[in-house]
């Protein structure tokens, strides 16, 4: 069996962990995740999903807040990494015998950085994919071991792209770690020149630019569902989208109506999209019938 460490913190890292222990070829050692931390509007101190895959396996687990001082406790082969959060020291990355992979969720040099998968729905992508790669001291730069291309669906958000992709991520991590390690996969360096980069997305990048056509707008919505979310203001409040989609309607650009019963937005180029659901502040969210009932005045 391969001795691994296994390093992530992100709710789909969790479902490729339990495959690789299932998987029967890896021993692993130690899983490193984040600390616990308050969520919801309760606050209330909740362990990640990779740290509930780890006790139920009975794996130590090791929870840093940081790891610049950190020391990994025990001996392995390798370093297993998918979607960790926190930059590792080279003194990590370079410990074991067969250093570091990474799993990372797109087709590299392609979308290097912290949001590939939601930055493939923005920019419109009809395919990503999955790289399991060498891990060195740049972000995303080492050498690629092995490549599997996934196809985007149309209505696809980073929620469902990120279900679909994790069984692609597991089996093609299970596939190429042993033949890394066998020497049977030749490493080949990235193409640099070729490169592109994402960051990771905060609150204010979900305000919908009315300037924008419907299908921008969309592909918005696509890769910040459900996390920052869109949003825009409304009479002087922000309005959350929480559901929408293009459609064949027209509407005056840049305002919020409702027509036969729909309530729609009327964006860049003639184009339309439908709100579904939504959210204004201060109200729980409601269909969008239920909203069109309750401000008829200000729709109109």
């Amino acid at each position: 069996m391969i001795s691994a460490v296994y390093f992530g913190a992100h709710q789909f890292s969790a479902p490729i962990l339990e495959a690789l222990i299932n998987s029967g070829l890896f021993d692993i050692k130690l899983v490193v995740t984040q600390p616990d931390r308050p969520t919801g509007r309760k606050q209330e101190i909740q362990m990640s999903r990779v740290k509930i895959v780890a006790l139920k396996y009975h794996i130590p687990i090791d929870q840093p807040a940081t790891l610049k001082e950190y020391t990994v406790p025990v001996e392995a082969d390798i370093n297993l990494v998918c979607k960790y959060g926190l930059i590792i020291p080279e003194k990590i990355l370079y410990r074991p015998r067969y250093g570091s992979i990474n799993v990372h969720a797109s087709l590299l040099p392609k979308y290097r950085g912290a949001s590939p998968i939601q930055s493939a729905l923005i920019h419109g992508d009809i395919e990503t994919g999955v790289t399991i790669m060498q891990m060195d001291k740049a972000m995303d730069h080492g050498a690629i071991l092995s490549q599997q291309t996934v196809e985007i669906l149309p209505d696809d958000t980073c929620e469902t792209l990120s279900e679909r992709l994790a069984p692609t991520e597991a089996e093609t991590l299970i596939k190429t770690v042993p033949k890394y390690i066998a020497g049977e996969i030749k490493p080949v360096e990235q193409n640099h020149e070729l490169a592109t980069f994402c960051r990771e997305f905060k609150r204010e990048d979900g305000e919908i630019k009315l300037d924008k056509t419907a299908t921008e707008i969309y592909n918005l919505y696509r890769g910040l569902t459900p996390w920052p979310g869109i949003w825009t203001m409304w009479n002087g409040k922000r309005l959350k989208l929480l559901k929408i989609k293009p459609v064949n309607e027209s509407a005056p650009a840049g305002k919020i109506i409702a027509k036969n019963n729909k309530l729609l937005v009327g964006c860049a180029d003639n184009t339309t999209i439908e709100i579904l659901e939504l959210q204004l502040e201060g109200k729980a969210m409601t269909e969008a019938k239920n909203f069109i009932n309750g401000f008829k005045n200000l729709l109109e």
